[in-house]
């Protein structure tokens, strides 16, 4: 994971973004938050497992279909199985220990 502070890629509200093998950050104090890292690293693990290039093209179609879903860009983001996988695990700190590959794949209804 390369790490990296700045504010030019990183959409208005958000914190991070990560793009293999590069973790993009807001803040840098944010260098120290272990929850938002965690949850970065997760994104890499699904990026890794789809071969990075499918990664996107499956993140992109999956939002525009929660876009038609729930009428909401909040909403849709937060709803795409590779958030909802993150979010739901951001917290435990050994997640990617003992996860399992395609793990995002139960997030998907």
């Amino acid at each position: 994971m390369v790490l990296i502070v700045t504010k030019i890629l990183i959409p208005r509200g958000y914190r991070g973004l990560t793009i293999f093998p590069f973790v993009f950050i807001r803040y840098k104090e944010d260098r120290k938050n272990e929850v938002l890292l965690n949850h970065e690293r997760i994104h890499l693990r699904q990026q890794l497992e789809l071969l990075i290039l499918p990664f996107f093209i499956f993140y992109g179609l999956e939002f525009v279909i929660r876009l038609f879903e729930y009428k909401n860009f909040n909403t849709a983001y937060r709803n795409i199985s590779f958030e909802r996988e993150a979010y739901s695990n951001e917290k435990n700190l050994r997640y990617l220990n003992g996860r399992k590959w395609y793990s995002f794949t139960k997030y998907l209804l």
